[in-house]
């Protein structure tokens, strides 16, 4: 055989294996395995987010997170401080601001700031006696199912930042959210949603936008979808004019064949999540309108929340967050702004409280009697709160700075103990008081509650192996039932 012959034969069989998408190695393993066996072995599931094997048996199987951007006022809602009030409008003591850091310390530097008690009522609710302000009475309604998180600290006192690290744990965008962290690890049991999606409610969105349910260096398949509560849950969701249902089956088969073969080629776990986003947008065209029909849902129910279909609220919202769970959705996060009040803590707090009160309330409670409780972590909270010295930008209007030291979030269900303050503060509620308990504490709770072992659950980037608690946190035992 000629040198040219030779060539040529070495050319034709590196064609051969190469359109045949297969190696030496995959051939033979055929040869061992059988064809069936082989497609096992050599083709990575089309769906990222089918449900995966927890660390240990948890406790809860979804979370619904109520995120309150803006850093609600912890000392007019759950924080019942008499000392405080018996203060009120003194100066505060130099030791309470010096060497700390705020978002505006102009207004502290001015003049020695002063003390600032609340104007609200605080009553005792439930059989446990937690204090719930005037302004959530329905939350105080459901106060034994609540686990009350007092004394939590933050790194960072600026809204953007703030809201990263209480999403992502760290204060740089580009890390991996809480939800997309969450369904890397455990998946979805939905087939026709999103493993994590998102609801957006209020004036505008959050500071920080799509970066605060990115996926960050994990796969795409694991970021969170937004969601909206009227016509179509997500934009471009229904045909175009004169597309046939047919022409579009035909077009995704086409385009799914394409990416199998190019996947079988290169292994590229983003050609999985491009089939499986064609595949779930496909069934989503079904599910979605479906999702969001609130016809079947009784007066009862409707008037519980304060839902109105076809509007968008923070009302809906929950409703719609109910929906989700109750059809396998993993991780639900409902954004409600509106919560920065440095200037006037009277007419602007209480528009924001009555707009998310009954709903949140009624969510707890419409889980709690449909069973749903017990399996859905609901978590209410911002990212910081707000200081016990007052700050004045407008005559005879009184607001507070942002506070990173001890604020107040709400846990229930999902393995949660209601009924129960967990932490603690000062008579100011300005440091915590007994054990400290951080952002990655909570972080590392949720985890925990959905079997998720918080330092295992990792991803190599960039040489390292990355995780949402970084290498702090760890899980709260007081908080679990």
């Amino acid at each position: 055989m000629t040198l040219e012959d030779r060539l040529l034969q070495s050319e034709t069989r590196r064609y051969f294996f190469g359109q045949c998408g297969l190696g030496l190695g995959r051939l033979a393993l055929a040869s061992l395995l059988g064809d069936g066996l082989t497609r096992a072995a050599t083709t990575k599931s089309s769906n990222p987010t089918a449900p995966k094997a927890p660390h240990f048996p948890p406790t809860a199987k979804n979370v619904i997170y109520l995120f309150m951007a803006g850093g609600p006022s912890q000392l007019e809602l759950f924080e019942y401080k008499p000392k405080l009030q018996e203060y009120d409008g003194k100066t505060a003591p130099e030791s309470l601001f010096k060497g700390k850091r705020f978002a505006f310390m102009d207004t502290f530097v001015k003049e020695p700031p002063k003390l600032l008690g609340t104007r609200r009522e605080f009553k005792q609710h439930g059989k446990s006696g937690l204090y719930v302000s005037e302004l959530l009475p329905n939350i105080g309604s459901v106060a034994d199912d609540i686990a009350m998180i007092s004394g939590v600290s933050t790194d960072n006192f600026n809204h953007g930042p703030a809201k990263c690290f209480v999403n992502t744990g760290s204060t740089r965008f580009g890390r991996p959210s809480i939800g997309a962290w969450v369904t890397y690890g455990i998946g979805s049991q939905s087939e026709d949603l999103p493993g994590f999606v998102v609801l957006q409610s209020g004036p505008r969105g959050p500071r920080g936008g799509a970066a605060l349910w990115g996926s960050g260096f994990l796969p795409t398949a694991y970021q969170g979808v937004p969601f909206r509560s009227g016509g179509d849950p997500i934009l471009d969701l229904s045909n175009p004019r004169g597309v046939t249902a047919r022409t579009q089956e035909q077009t995704l088969e086409a385009i799914r064949d394409l990416n199998h073969a190019k996947m079988e080629e290169t292994s590229d776990p983003e050609i999985a999540t491009r089939i499986a986003s064609y595949e779930m947008a496909y069934r989503m065209q079904t599910s979605g309108p479906e999702l969001i029909d609130f016809s079947k849902e009784s007066r009862k129910t409707l008037e519980m929340y304060g839902a109105e279909p076809g509007k968008s609220s923070f009302a809906n919202n929950c409703l719609l967050a109910r929906r989700l769970v109750e059809r396998g959705v993993r991780f639900v996060q409902l954004y409600h702004t509106d919560w920065d009040h440095h200037a006037d803590l009277s007419q602007p707090l209480e528009q924001v409280c009555r707009e998310v009160d009954r709903p949140s309330a009624a969510l707890i409670r419409d889980l709690k009697e449909r069973g749903l409780l017990e399996h859905t972590l609901v978590v209410w909270g911002g990212e910081f709160g707000r200081t016990p010295m007052g700050e004045v930008r407008e005559s005879n209007k009184v607001g507070r700075n942002h506070h990173i030291d001890a604020f107040t979030v709400l846990m229930a269900g999902g393995g949660v103990r209601g009924g129960q303050l967990v932490g603690g503060t000062d008579e100011l509620g300005f440091q915590p008081a007994g054990d400290r308990i951080h952002v990655h504490d909570l972080q590392a709770s949720i985890l925990h509650t959905l079997g998720l072992d918080h330092t295992r659950l990792t991803f190599k980037f960039q040489g390292r192996d990355f995780r949402l608690t970084d290498v702090a946190g760890q899980v709260i035992p007081k908080l679990l039932a």
